[in-house]
């Protein structure tokens, strides 16, 4: 197969540690896309908030603090590293510190309205892929692929597990999994742009598939609607 197709957007949702990222990634590697990780970015604003002691529940302190924020992806070795306000901090948030705050962070309606408006910057030209929890649903609704991502909550709790331990060697699996559940909640109740699954979003159960065949999954979905 050719990777050569018309210029799309490519839009994944779905649960964390189901393998969006990872898949994400190898698929604008293959089509020679852009790929922009949604998730880092609220996780990077997140970084801010505790740096920068921002009370949450103060919307106006949200307000002023979001003004503040640059956010950019930079490819680093041939690696895309997320930088915020000239600072690589890929490593930085995906501490465990980040993890537990982020879903409170992600639904403030003003952070999601400031990071959608970015996001929807990045796509304007298309050749993308991107990867979060409201992608298909609010930041790219008319993409041309849309693929909702999950994964049983074992599952994911033992692959989020075996890489944050690289960074957090005292984690433990069960706190990893708490910390998936708690997310899951709190993503599919918020009241702003909570995650589902679009009526046209293709479905994919990771539980039992590999990373190689997940990707093929969305590959040939791919070329059987634009190859």
């Amino acid at each position: 197969m050719k990777n050569m197709i018309k210029d799309i957007i490519i839009a994944i949702d779905g649960h964390s540690g189901c393998g969006k990222s990872s898949t994400a990634k190898e698929l604008a590697k293959h089509f020679k896309y852009k790929y922009l990780d949604s998730g880092a970015m609220y996780r990077a604003v997140t970084l801010f908030f505790l740096r920068n002691k921002v009370d949450i529940n103060d919307i106006n302190k949200v307000r002023d603090s979001l003004d503040k924020i640059f956010i950019d992806f930079v490819i680093k070795s041939g690696i895309q590293k997320i930088f915020l306000n000239g600072k690589c901090v890929e490593d930085l948030i995906r501490k465990e510190n980040i993890s537990k705050k982020v879903s409170l962070v992600s639904a403030i309606p003003e952070v999601r309205k400031f990071l959608v408006n970015i996001q929807k910057k990045m796509g304007l030209n298309k050749k993308i892929v991107v990867e979060g929890r409201d992608i298909t649903t609010v930041v790219f609704p008319n993409a041309e692929i849309k693929v909702f991502m999950t994964a049983s909550l074992d599952v994911r709790a033992r692959r989020r597990y075996e890489e944050m331990k690289i960074l957090n060697p005292d984690i433990t699996l069960d706190q990893v999994s708490d910390n998936l559940k708690d997310r899951d909640e709190k993503d599919s109740s918020r009241e702003d742009s909570p995650l589902l699954k679009v009526d046209d979003a293709y479905y994919v159960d990771t539980s039992s598939l590999k990373l190689d065949d997940q990707i093929k999954k969305i590959k040939t979905l791919v070329y059987e609607k634009f190859g």
